[in-house]
């Protein structure tokens, strides 16, 4: 390859870059995404995520409602991948373990979408699908009492919590939780959860 034909490569592929890099953005633009975030969940990353999502909302002149609701579910979410994610093998021949996590929040018609995800073992698929179908089979009241069930049981996970987190999410929105399992391989799935908080609530 000549010199000036490494040059046009190199100059295509930049162009190409910058032409993938607009298309996200115009993507997360029609989507109204407020903040996205791939990697390690740590406490100060909590910290950092829930202070942005206040001032954006105060920008934005949201009801007090609405902020208090969103800043409460966004809260047992972060809880929910800092505390029950699943380290997977970092693979192509790199070693140690993968613990990212992927978190969206955007704006909905009625207010802000939440979606969530992260590793999970197989293994804990089944019941983790069972626990979360049962909370999506009742009504507010049973919500009610099954969350002061698991609070004073002794059931609770060594990662903490029992579930609290989902029963909190499902009891302050009012909705269903809508997540989905993805299969990596024998061993490991990919948990998505996605969360409407509405402002008619």
């Amino acid at each position: 390859m000549t010199h000036n034909a490494i040059i046009d490569s190199v100059m295509t592929d930049e162009k190409d870059m910058a032409m993938n890099i607009y298309d996200l953005y115009h993507r997360m633009e029609s989507n109204k995404v407020v903040l996205s975030f791939k990697g390690d969940v740590t406490s100060e990353l909590m910290s950092s995520i829930l202070q942005i999502i206040e001032q954006r909302m105060d920008s934005m002149n949201e009801a007090p409602k609405l902020r208090k609701k969103v800043y409460n579910v966004l809260v047992e979410c972060l809880q929910n991948l800092y505390h029950h994610i699943d380290e997977v093998p970092v693979g192509s021949g790199k070693t140690g373990f993968d613990r990212s996590a992927i978190f969206m929040v955007s704006l909905s018609n009625n207010g802000y979408s939440i979606t969530t995800g992260n590793y999970i073992l197989t293994s804990r698929k089944n019941s983790f699908r069972d626990r979360l179908d049962r909370i999506n089979s009742l009504d507010p009241n049973d919500l009610k009492e099954l969350y002061k069930e698991v609070l004073s049981s002794d059931s609770r996970s060594n990662k903490g919590g029992g579930g609290l987190g989902m029963i909190d999410i499902a009891r302050k929105t009012g909705k269903k939780l809508n997540y989905d399992f993805a299969p990596l391989n024998e061993e490991y799935s990919f948990f998505s959860l996605n969360i409407n908080v509405e402002d008619n609530n």
